[in-house]
């Protein structure tokens, strides 16, 4: 599969300057659009993780009990791109609150992920989501549901999906944020 506005194909090995961050957000689609064209992402693809099946199909985790959720992988080039400004995009691009759903999509892949490389990533990430879940406190949200751990897998989605509104810019995206900004 090869990158639809990069041109780079998904499966080339990684330059060794390039991070990675696998997040869940809701839909793929929205997501991966918030991130591809950011100065300093080298690459983005969708995919499904976290889960217990392996190499799972759309169908799978939408039907099967496979635990995984919809992420995007993110391959950032950390010397132009920091990941706290990543993860400020994360967290005002959905709402990270909502448990197993984001807005009318509802099940388990579409609840709120960060899955890391690397603990001191995990460390950023948990101190990222204390900082945002003060800003929610202070608007009368509830609690973040993200999970945050160490990525345990990861599989390509099916082509089709790989930066699928680009390819279909009137396409369905369901995500939303909750209006609060990341400060």
């Amino acid at each position: 599969m090869i990158h639809y506005l990069k041109g780079i194909p998904l499966d080339s090995e990684i330059p060794n300057n390039i991070n990675e961050i696998v997040l869940g957000a809701g839909c793929f689609w929205g997501v991966e659009k918030k991130f591809w064209d950011i100065p300093g992402v080298y690459l983005t693809s969708v995919g499904y993780s976290g889960g217990d099946t392996e190499n799972p199909s759309y169908e799978d985790v939408c039907y099967n009990n496979t635990n995984h959720v919809e992420v995007v992988k993110i391959n950032f080039d950390h010397e132009i791109l920091k990941l706290e400004e990543i993860l400020k995009i994360f967290w005002e691009c959905h709402d990270p609150t909502q448990g197993m759903r984001q807005g009318n999509d509802i099940g388990t892949q579409y609840r709120s992920v960060i899955f890391c490389n690397n603990e001191s990533d995990i460390e950023i990430a948990t101190k990222s989501k204390d900082r945002f879940q003060k800003i929610l406190n202070e608007n009368n949200f509830n609690q973040i549901t993200t999970e945050i751990s160490l990525v345990k897998n990861y599989f390509d989605a099916e082509e089709y999906h790989q930066q699928y509104l680009a390819k279909n810019p009137n396409g369905y995206c369901g995500i939303g944020g909750t209006g609060c900004k990341f400060e």
